[in-house]
């Protein structure tokens, strides 16, 4: 297990995903202020957003002042949620975690009553004969 390739791309998927946040955010903004250009932005990151720095690169040739502003608000949107991020992830897979083996352990406790495996009858028998057994 390459534990900094991991980190590396972690991160880089983090990065990816503040840039689609920080995209989601000035269409809004644009929304309000700036309908055309809404329409615009919105069209031409349509496919292009699962890689947040080729999306950047792209719109740094086509609108560089969106790619900037795009930019910028990420940056923010990162120095807000760093200081929070390490423990919030700690503890929300220790809980998933918690809440997937206790489901997966109630699944597999679970009797089947549907399809018992000794019927009534059958346990009765077998209860006489254990106390026969035990005479």
């Amino acid at each position: 297990m390459n534990l900094k390739q991991i980190a590396k791309d972690t991160a880089k998927t983090l990065q990816s995903y503040l840039t689609y946040q920080a995209l989601r955010t000035v269409l809004a903004q644009l929304g309000e202020t700036n309908p055309p250009l809404e329409l615009w932005l919105h069209n031409f990151s349509s496919g292009k957003i699962q890689n947040g720095e080729s999306f950047i690169e792209q719109l740094l040739r086509e609108k560089p002042d969106l790619a900037l502003r795009i930019m910028t608000v990420r940056e923010h949107i990162a120095e807000e949620i760093v200081e929070f991020l390490p423990e919030m992830v700690r503890t929300g897979i220790q809980q998933a975690n918690m809440e997937q083996r206790r489901q997966h352990l109630e699944r597999i406790t679970r009797i089947d009553t549907s399809n018992p495996s000794l019927q009534p009858e059958q346990q009765t028998t077998s209860d006489q004969n254990l106390d026969n057994l035990s005479n």
